[in-house]
């Protein structure tokens, strides 16, 4: 069973599903809605969890009421949190997202990391060590800095959900064996995706690959690149697709994938991608766990 580490945000997300979003001042009914642990690395986790391997998510939650909501969901999706703010008394990250039912397009207000400085475990290396995979999303760069190099130092892979440039980002870079971007992820001075793959490059990340909905993955090697089909399937909301598309990399790259070259690279995205572009089929990010026909121990690539 692969074993991976997760570090970086976790929220509450509440998810409300409506026919528009509303202008200013206005008010509406929503159709429905869900309340989640969140966060990329948190949703990461979870489809790490569901899929079969051991997930360890290493975040800020506290002791906050708000935060028995969190600890629930991921106690129910068998993911180990490990909270480095345990007396933190103030209300977790709050993500407020509203999906619109016609497109599945997501609005998303949060205040992510912000204000919050935390301090590493001890036994960080110890928990480096007994992972197959180390997955980042870029948030806590106070946890995710020391994860990389312990990484980097016990030669365990590392991979960086890059939804976003972030301060900090480009030190974190030599520490990350594989990069997997949204189209919104614009390091300094790139305007294409081919600049973001070389700015990748150039800064020590072998593998690269690029995300754009339900574009074809662009992915980048050494001396090798290509694409990788997104499947077509039916839309209801694409919150959280980005972080399941990573949390199943991590897994499919954890479980058994062999090093990576030019066929097992993409061949492990293409798995990948199934699973996110199957989450974006029902509303909110848990349904889909209970709906996918590949729950359960999943086989690698």
């Amino acid at each position: 069973m692969p074993n991976a580490l997760f570090v970086g945000l976790c929220t509450l997300d509440v998810i409300q599903l409506v026919d528009h979003v509303p202008a200013p001042n206005e008010k509406l009914t929503a159709l429905a809605q869900t309340i989640a642990a969140g966060g990329p690395a948190t949703n990461a986790a979870a489809t790490f969890s569901h899929l079969g391997g051991t997930a360890t998510l290493l975040t800020a939650i506290g002791t906050h009421p708000l935060a028995a909501g969190i600890t629930a969901d991921l106690a129910a999706l068998g993911v180990t949190v490990l909270d480095q703010t345990p007396a933190d008394a103030n209300p977790p990250t709050v993500s407020t997202i509203q999906i619109t039912a016609a497109t599945g397009e997501r609005a998303v207000a949060s205040t992510n990391a912000a204000h919050r400085h935390l301090t590493p475990p001890d036994d960080l290396a110890a928990l480096v060590a007994a992972a197959d995979f180390i997955e980042l999303d870029g948030h806590h760069l106070d946890l995710a800095m020391p994860a990389a190099q312990a990484a980097r130092r016990l030669a365990r892979p590392t991979l960086l959900d890059a939804g976003s440039w972030k301060p900090g980002t480009e030190a974190l870079l030599p520490s990350i064996d594989i990069a997997l971007c949204s189209a919104d992820f614009h390091p300094p001075g790139t305007a294409l995706p081919s600049d973001t793959l070389a700015f990748l490059h150039d800064h020590a990340v072998p593998w690269a690959a690029i995300s754009h909905g339900p574009a074809p993955i662009l992915w980048s090697g050494p001396n090798c690149g290509g694409t990788v089909p997104v499947p077509a399937l039916p839309v209801a909301d694409t919150l959280a697709a980005g972080d399941i598309l990573h949390g199943a990399l991590t897994y499919y790259l954890a479980a058994g994938a062999g090093p990576l070259d030019p066929h097992t690279f993409p061949a492990a995205l293409t798995q990948a991608a199934a699973i996110a572009s199957r989450s974006c089929a029902s509303f909110g990010t848990r349904a889909w766990l209970g709906a996918s026909a590949t729950s359960g121990p999943a086989t690698p690539a």
